[in-house]
């Protein structure tokens, strides 16, 4: 068995729904083109108001991901 190497990006997503959904739509964009994702960790959230309303979530993740053999 060999050791891993990994590998860490940092992705934003945007939601006009929820921080979980931001989070669901930087992984999955990412999820095209990078692969073996393993983890990732919320580094920052922010958000957008208008009217007085929250009107769209900004989450910034770091995802670690193996790298290949």
């Amino acid at each position: 068995m060999s050791d891993k190497v990994y590998k860490h990006i940092e992705l934003t997503g945007t939601s006009s729904s929820s921080i979980e959904d931001a989070v669901s739509t930087a992984i999955a964009k990412a999820a095209r083109t990078v692969h073996n994702m393993r983890w990732f960790e919320i580094v920052e959230t922010r958000g957008n108001i208008e009217g007085g309303k929250v009107k769209q979530w900004q989450t910034t993740i770091r995802v670690g991901f193996s790298l290949d053999d």
